[in-house]
């Protein structure tokens, strides 16, 4: 059983590191989650905690997940989030070298239930949204090259989407083409830093967690 990883804890919320393989949410179909682990935590120091999903990570990605421990806080981060004022970044290996080191990418998406996956169209319709990120090559090993990846809006597996659709399918994805084998349940995207700003002020605060323990990530600077 994967044991729970804190990056950073206070009286209002709870900054974990996720292991690659839990959802993030309770579900009556896992035994273990994300929540799970944060609630058995808390019983440790408060009988009844409370615990607000301030936002999830696919079960494939692994990296900084914040909950919060207060309805108040659910409330003013969830304000955070759809006011853009959350700045999201993460590192993808991918095995085939991007045309451009650094780039755009804006497309339409449509969430293909049936699949189980996001498919990138070409044409807007009532059924697509808007998606957006920016990338760059900041490393490279055997593996591949490993972009940093920065998703402007959050829409379900974007990242994954957008990356295939100019072919750099994540390493592992096998659901958007990737024929590299990884770790199970898993694949190179990690949820790497998470920037907002401290309420009533312009402070910024950041989280970062530290990447997987795993050859594939283990790179030289370009």
């Amino acid at each position: 059983m994967p044991t729970l990883e804190i990056l950073h804890e206070n009286n209002d919320y709870i900054v974990v590191n996720k292991t690659a393989g839990l959802i993030s949410e309770q579900s009556p179909y896992e035994a273990v989650t994300v929540e799970t682990q944060v609630f058995n935590h808390l019983l440790k120091s408060k009988p009844k905690p409370y615990i607000g999903i301030i936002h999830r990570l696919d079960r494939v990605t692994s990296g900084v997940l914040i909950l919060a421990k207060k309805k108040s806080i659910l409330v003013a981060f969830n304000t955070l989030f759809s006011s853009r004022k959350v700045q999201k970044t993460y590192l993808a290996v991918v095995k085939n070298k991007p045309a451009k080191n650094k780039g755009n990418l804006v497309n339409f998406l449509i969430k293909n239930n049936k699949e189980k996956r996001a498919d990138i169209v070409q044409s807007k319709s009532k059924n697509t949204l808007n998606c957006m990120l920016s990338y760059e090559v900041i490393g490279k090993n055997d593996v591949g090259y490993l972009l940093e990846v920065r998703p402007k809006t959050g829409r379900f597996h974007q990242i994954r989407a957008q990356l295939a659709n100019i072919n750099l399918p994540i390493v592992g994805d096998s659901t958007y083409g990737s024929d590299t084998k990884y770790l199970p349940l898993s694949i190179c995207l990690h949820a790497w830093k998470l920037t907002f700003e401290v309420s009533g002020s312009n402070e910024l605060k950041t989280f970062e967690a530290p990447l997987p323990n795993h050859d594939f990530w283990k790179f030289k600077s370009i």
